[in-house]
Order: structure tokens, then C-alpha cells, then sequence
């Protein structure tokens, strides 16, 4: 391992923040090929193992990396500047992106209008190839199946997420140790729930905290609740960044910080960027509560991902070897994929009503969604984004 100062920590790892282009794979494989095939920090077998952490528990695995490596030539401070390091660029980014959004007025102008039209059907095509990643690496076999099913239905229909992630973490825990029973009663359990909450949406007031929250009158939040929100967030990103949209959307769309055609955008301002997914929580604090709001959510939303690799890492190394709690983790995760569907089938419905027509938001959806399947170039989604917005100006200019 090459000895480093916390000065080429901070930079080595800046370097990787500014080519973190096309998403956690692609992240994932340049940390790889340079500290592992190239400069042999840890072994093949190791990384793998370190991977396999990460992977299992919530936060974005490039982030968790960054910050696991930094550790090794200095300690826990190393540690903290190659978090930093890789985070800054894509941070810095989106925040003069959201000054940009809302302080400027480019928005009132009918060309920035156009373009953001173009791209909500692109963003929607963006969240439903992920959901199919994401599902390909965690829905393998019937139950998570089920369960993935169960907890969509449940969030179309408001049953708030502390219910069914734990519910389901159960559900595949006990199928996995053959009491099926057991694991039956539980999923009839999570499917009562969703019909409770599906009667009470449409039956009556909508209660809970509902993924399909619908915005209510506009509200100010506080630091504090941009910081939990963040924070809450942060901590239930099982399976990849995108597993975050349902929970930011809750809270930013169902409190009334910003519509669902803004958080849209912000969506696709994050995928132009080289950075986590999760650096558009930096957009969502800016609508919240300003400059100040962009950081508080933004350390909020990242603060587990430095814990978990900072302080915590050799026992959950080993924590994640327990058999119960890797299915319990499992279990959430499944979950989680359902949510997200529900949500993009939420955003959908939402882009059809805002984007002028049917036709033209489906064909830009289908052609997005398309290039997304055929093309596996890091700047892929930069390109699509560039394209929807071009076409919004055209059609809609």
C-alpha cells in the first residue's frame, strides 16, 4: 500500500469524485482498477468481501468504499477526506445547480421550461431501468418475489414505509429458515395492513406517511427536519442510490417543499453529474430551507454512509455474516424494489398530466428508455438527459 498524506488522500480521492460518471458500476469498477488491479491495496478476494458489506447495508457502495480505503493509510481522518474527496465535486455541482434553479429565474423562461419537459419522461425512463437492475440483483427467488409485489401494492395504496420494511424483513427471514408458516402468517399480515390503509385512502382521510403522499399546503421546514429527512433517508438506501427516491419524495412532495415535477428535475440534474444519485438530497435541502438546508440534508443523508465505514465497519463485517440478519436485510430490500416501483408508477402518472400530450412523453420515454438498454457507456445517462432536453425545446419551445 503506498504511504499517502492526508493531502494526496484528499486529492486521490477528489480525482475519483470528478470521474464518477455513470453510476454505482461504474464508480465501483474505477475504485477497483486503480486501488486494487493497479496500486494492490487489498487483495482480489478481499475487495470482494469489503464489497459484499456494503452492498447488504443501506448507503451508496462507492461513497462507503471511498471512505473505507482512505482508512487504510490513515486512519479514521483518512478516512473522512476520502469521503469528502469523492463527494465534493458532485456536492459543489448540485448546489450551484440549485442556486441556478431558484435564484436566477432561468426557470421562468421558456426555453428552461421546454427543456425540463423533455426530461421528466427521460427521468422516469432512467428510474425504471433501474428498478430492473436493482430487482435483477435482489429478486431471486419467489418470496422476495412476493414481497417486493405486497410492498408495492401497499405503497400505492399510502401504507406508511416504518410498516412494511420491517414486516417484510421478517417475512424472509423465517422463509428462509423453512418455517413457512410462520412466514405466510406475516405476509397476510403486510397484505391486512396495505387493505387497511387502502380503505382508509379511499374510504375516508388519508392518514399516515405515505410514499404516495400528495403535496399539502406549502410548508417551511426546519434545519432539523431537512437533517432527519436526510438522515432517515440515508439510512434506508438498500440496493443501490436510486432505492432513495420513494423516501425523499415522501417527505419533500408530501410536505409541500416542491412538487413532483421539480423533484423530477432535480432527478435529472443529479444524473448529469459525477456523483452519487443521492447528491440530489443537496437539491431538495436547497428547496427546503436555502443555502443552509443544502448542507444540513445533504450531511444528513451521508452521515451513515461515513458512520458505517468509519466506526463500524469490522463489526458489521461481521454482523452481515449472521444468517438471520442477512435475510432480515434481504427481506428490506425486496421491499424496497417494490416501493420504488410504486413511486416511478406514481411519477409517471404525474409526468402524463404535466407534460403537454400522451404521445410525446411516451415516445420520449420509450427512446430513453431504450438508449438506456443499449448503450453501457459511463456518460450514457449524461447523453440521455442532453437529448430529452433538446427534444423538450423542440417540441414544446
Amino acid at each position: 500500500m503506498p504511504q499517502l498524506s492526508y493531502a494526496q488522500i484528499f486529492a486521490k480521492f477528489l480525482r475519483f469524485g470528478f470521474l464518477a460518471w455513470g453510476g454505482p458500476i461504474a464508480q465501483i469498477a474505477m475504485i477497483r482498477r486503480e486501488l486494487v488491479d493497479e496500486e494492490h491495496w487489498v487483495s482480489s478476494a478481499r475487495f470482494n468481501r469489503i464489497l459484499a458489506v456494503y452492498q447488504v447495508l443501506p448507503g451508496p457502495e462507492a461513497h462507503e468504499l471511498c471512505v473505507f480505503f482512505g482508512t487504510l493509510p490513515k486512519g479514521k481522518l483518512g478516512g473522512l477526506l476520502a469521503g469528502l474527496g469523492f463527494m465534493m465535486p458532485g456536492f459543489v455541482l448540485m448546489f450551484a445547480l440549485s442556486w441556478l434553479y431558484l435564484s436566477t429565474g432561468i426557470m421562468q423562461t421558456a426555453a428552461a421550461t421546454a427543456a425540463f419537459l423533455g426530461v421528466q419522461p427521460a427521468v422516469i425512463a432512467l428510474i425504471v431501468r433501474a428498478v430492473h437492475r436493482i430487482g435483477g440483483h435482489i429478486l431471486l427467488d419467489r418470496w422476495l418475489w412476493g414481497i417486493a409485489g405486497v410492498a408495492g401494492l401497499a405503497a400505492l395504496v399510502g401504507t406508511p414505509f416504518w410498516l412494511t420494511l420491517p414486516i417484510a424483513g421478517f417475512v424472509y427471514m423465517f422463509a428462509t429458515r423453512r418455517q413457512r408458516v410462520t412466514a405466510g402468517l406475516l405476509m397476510a399480515v403486510l397484505v391486512g395492513v396495505g387493505l387497511y390503509f387502502a380503505w382508509v385512502t379511499f374510504a375516508g382521510p388519508v392518514g399516515g406517511d405515505a410514499v404516495s403522499a400528495q403535496p399539502i399546503a406549502n410548508q417551511e421546514p426546519s434545519l432539523l427536519d431537512l437533517f432527519i429527512s436526510g438522515l432517515k433517508a440515508g439510512l434506508l438506501t438498500f440496493g443501490g442510490a436510486y432505492t432513495v427516491i420513494p423516501f425523499l419524495r415522501a417527505d419533500a412532495v408530501g410536505n409541500g417543499w416542491m412538487t413532483d415535477a421539480q423533484f423530477l428535475d432535480g432527478l435529472a440534474l443529479s444524473g448529469i453529474l459525477p456523483a452519487p444519485l443521492i447528491i440530489f438530497s443537496t437539491f431538495i435541502g436547497y428547496f427546503g430551507g436555502g443555502p443552509l438546508g443544502a448542507i444540513v440534508m445533504t450531511i444528513g443523508i451521508f452521515l451513515p454512509a461515513f458512520s458505517f465505514s468509519l466506526f463500524f465497519h469490522d463489526q458489521l463485517e461481521r454482523l452481515v455474516d449472521n444468517e438471520k440478519i442477512k435475510t432480515f436485510l434481504e427481506g428490506i430490500s425486496a421491499a424496497v424494489v417494490g416501493l420504488i416501483a410504486a413511486t416511478t408508477l406514481e411519477l409517471g402518472q404525474k409526468t402524463l398530466v404535466n407534460v403537454p400530450g400522451v404521445v410525446i412523453p411516451l415516445a420520449i420515454f420509450a427512446v430513453a428508455l431504450a438508449l438506456l438498454y443499449v448503450f453501457k457507456a459511463k456518460t450514457t445517462i449524461l447523453w440521455v438527459v442532453l437529448a430529452a432536453a433538446g427534444a423538450g425545446l423542440v417540441l414544446f419551445g
